[in-house]
């Protein structure tokens, strides 16, 4: 653990063991930390918040800098690792490290500017009064992050946070604490003043006690809609901001003239990509009926073709699923289809690639609206599919959800696609193109898929409040 600028490791702590999922085998332990390592993180933040926050928005920019070199000096050994750990594909490990990159990047150019955007003057009622406003760090606070994408979804919360002035404490996953220690080295590195950024390993008993420490004054948890809301009970009683990114059942929208080829891509890669474990994984294909037949026989031919492995064996395109416990829901799934009688066309059960974690590429076609393999997010290889008449009844099916993460449209026609992502209920929709994201977008969703967004100029804002102060003319 990383705290108030020195690594700890409690005498006597429980250890969390760290797994390679392809494998199964133990490959390194991380101390569990405490609440009295939370409470001391906490107590350092707090320390250091005030001569952070008055450090010019400049010096904040060339920290971030700094973190986005360490990162990249280091980028074959954080690739080797999100592999081992994760196992994700080199390809998509080489995509999550570019992404942490630049992340920090992206907020060290929004950091330069940060003090000149300061005390705007608003003129007010004719010109008797005028306003100053100013953008300030909210102060010190908790992130929690998961263990689908360890290293990126914290560039995403560590970067803006840091570039706002606020400091902070961040709790890696249980499942995959290592790699994110490696800001902690960074930090060491470049000289980053002591509390700003401190990192604490552990399980529940870290979350409960980041969430209720005193000295934080916003949560920013990204993860399941089941610890969300815990994340949300718990700091209520507060009254604290808080900014969840929770999941998804995402559609993606294929229209009469869509090409094919094009569709095939972006359907395997929101389904499939990191082995389908993305909260914006869209994992329910609405297709025009008319072109039903041909789609389904292209993806499943495409899917059938998939080498799963481990991610270091030549040639793997989807690894394993990343945590023993997620295997085993995502097989629970599978089993209900197979005995709720689901039309499987592709896949539909677990690979014996020794004792990892692997499950078969999964299409069930025409599956009921009211099916759990339907609604519920399955975090896994699988896909639901069925059809439509109109666009009418297309965009209301994909409404038909509680979740509004992201979806996607395939047409030929460029503004029947935009018209249909105008209607979508979802913060990112993508028309003809697979899943990109880019630091200067935005990422967050409606419904239940979350509060606030990440990312941009929003995901800054989020880590600032807004102060208003008024003078006679």
């Amino acid at each position: 653990m990383f705290v108030n600028g020195e690594w700890r490791s409690d005498e006597g702590a429980a250890l969390l063991d760290v797994h390679d999922p392809s494998t199964n085998a133990r490959f390194a332990a991380v101390p569990a930390g405490n609440a009295q390592d939370v409470a001391d993180a906490s107590a350092a933040a707090a320390s250091a918040f005030a001569a952070w926050k008055d450090t010019d928005s400049a010096t904040r920019a060339e920290f971030l800098r700094g973190f986005a070199r360490g990162l990249k000096a280091r980028q074959d050994a954080l690739v080797a690792l999100q592999m081992r750990n994760n196992g994700k594909p080199r390809v998509e490990a080489e995509i999550d490290v570019g992404d942490a990159i630049a992340t920090f990047d992206y907020y060290a150019s929004l950091a330069d500017t940060l003090d000149a955007r300061q005390n705007a003057r608003v003129d007010h009622a004719g010109g008797e009064h005028f306003g100053l406003v100013r953008h300030e760090p909210v102060g010190p606070v908790g992130l929690i992050v998961p263990w689908n994408f360890p290293l990126v979804t914290s560039a995403w919360k560590i970067a803006p946070a840091l570039a706002a002035g606020c400091t902070a404490v961040m709790k890696t996953s249980e499942m995959t604490p290592l790699i994110e220690l490696v800001y902690a080295d960074i930090a060491e590195e470049i000289g980053l003043p002591a509390g700003v950024l401190n990192i604490v390993t552990g399980g529940a008993e870290v979350g409960i006690a980041l969430t209720s420490a005193p000295e934080l004054r916003k949560i920013s948890f990204t993860g399941s809609n089941m610890i969300g809301a815990k994340v949300m009970a718990a700091v209520a009683p507060r009254c604290l901001p808080v900014a969840l990114e929770l999941g998804g059942k995402s559609p993606i929208i294929v229209t009469a003239d869509a090409d094919i080829e094009q569709a095939v891509e972006c359907i395997i890669g929101g389904i499939y990509f990191n082995c389908g474990q993305i909260c914006s994984a869209t994992s329910r294909l609405i297709v025009d009926r008319s072109i039903e037949p041909a789609l389904i026989e292209a993806v499943v031919e495409r899917t059938r073709g998939i080498k799963v492995g481990s991610p270091f064996d030549e040639g793997a395109e989807m690894g394993p699923i990343t945590t023993r416990a997620q295997y085993h829901k995502v097989l629970d799934y599978l089993a209900k289809a197979k005995v709720d009688g689901l039309d499987c066309v592709a896949g539909g059960g677990g690979l014996d690639l020794g004792s990892g974690n692997f499950i078969q590429p999964t299409i069930y076609r025409n599956v009921p609206h009211d099916h759990a393999i339907w609604r519920e997010e399955i975090f896994g290889p699988v896909l639901a599919t069925t059809t439509f008449g109109t666009v009418e009844e297309a965009i209301a099916i994909a409404n038909d959800t509680g979740y509004g993460l992201v979806g996607s449209v395939v047409s030929d026609d460029w503004d029947r696609g935009k018209a249909i992502a105008d209607r979508i209920e979802a913060g990112q929709i993508w028309i003809n193109t697979p899943q990109i994201v880019y630091p200067d977008s935005a990422w967050g969703g409606f419904k239940a898929s979350g509060i606030g967004r990440e990312l941009g100029p929003w995901g800054l804002s989020g880590y600032q409040g807004v102060k208003h102060i008024l003078s006679p003319a």
